[in-house]
């Protein structure tokens, strides 16, 4: 499989190019967005880009769209994407992209978590709760909650680390109202997930989630949705309360890099071809039985 470590489209103005995707503009209300195979880790790009991955993120993310679609807008257009880039270019784009709206960026990660994993497990065993949510006494590594939470991140610049923080904080930003909409989303896009995917074996651990404003300030889904990179996804079959179960994600790189002398600073280590390989193909695992 070909892999795209960064798209060279010409044909279009480039806007940004991101840990992952690569953003062009289409006319002044949509928008071209690329996924590429570059991975990061603990928000550093790592230099050895998952062969096929940003064409798992792009059939994902579009699979979830149309499935959630009940639950709010979303910035799908349904333009092919083959049709607003020249004729060579069409290699780069094809099931690896998306022509999406043009939306105005809420600036809060909005994360759903129904497991206590990840940074949200470290701010447990330090506080007993999660940005500001009071958990149970008792609880161990990927110990299901009682009941999902949501549990907002400030977007931090681009190379530094996500900070959490409690809804006050996305009050703040946005206001009550927009806040109360974006957390009631969150929690219901996140559990109606969660459902469809435990018919498939899959535990959806975590997520975030992406929202942007139309020009009539209504709230939409926006980025990728409910893939490997942004979600953990783990094999209902394997999982076990107490250790970092295997996953269909990254999270099997950040296990890997946790094992390195490295301070989370670029470079990060070079991954050996037996991480990618299983990366790729858990990967590859996770759409197909999502989707099928």
């Amino acid at each position: 499989m070909q892999v795209m470590d960064q798209s060279s489209i010409t044909s279009l103005p480039l806007l940004a190019r991101g840990k992952v995707r690569d953003m062009y503009a289409v006319g002044d209300d949509k928008l071209l967005i690329v996924a590429s195979d570059r991975i990061s880790a603990f928000d550093v790009i790592l230099g050895d880009p998952i062969p096929g991955k940003g064409i798992v993120l792009t059939e994902l993310t579009e699979f979830w769209l149309r499935k959630l679609s009940h639950v709010l807008p979303n910035h799908a257009t349904g333009i092919d994407p083959c049709d607003v880039v020249a004729p060579n270019e069409r290699d780069q784009v094809r099931g690896r992209a998306m022509v999406v709206k043009r939306l105005k960026p809420v600036l809060v990660e909005a994360v759903a978590r129904g497991y206590l994993i990840g940074s949200g497990w470290k701010d447990y065993q330090a506080h007993g709760s999660v940005c500001g949510v009071a958990l149970p006494a008792g609880l161990r590594q990927a110990s299901r909650l009682p009941e999902p939470i949501f549990t907002p991140a400030a977007k931090a610049e681009f190379g530094s680390h996500d900070e959490n923080v409690d809804f006050a904080y996305v009050v703040a930003q946005v206001g009550q109202e927009m806040a109360e909409a974006i957390r009631s989303a969150t929690l219901r896009l996140y559990t109606e997930a969660a459902a469809f995917a435990a018919t498939k074996g899959i535990i959806i651990a975590d997520t975030k989630f992406e929202f942007g404003l139309d020009g009539d300030g209504r709230l939409h889904l926006m980025d990728e949705v409910l893939t490997p990179d942004s979600s953990r996804f783990w094999p209902a079959s394997d999982y076990a309360e107490g250790i970092s179960p295997p996953s269909f994600d990254k999270q099997f790189v950040r296990d890997w890099l946790e094992t390195q002398v490295w301070n989370k600073k670029p470079p990060a280590p070079r991954l050996p071809a037996s991480v990618l390989e299983k990366t790729a193909a858990k990967y590859r695992e996770a759409v197909t039985r999502l989707t099928t």
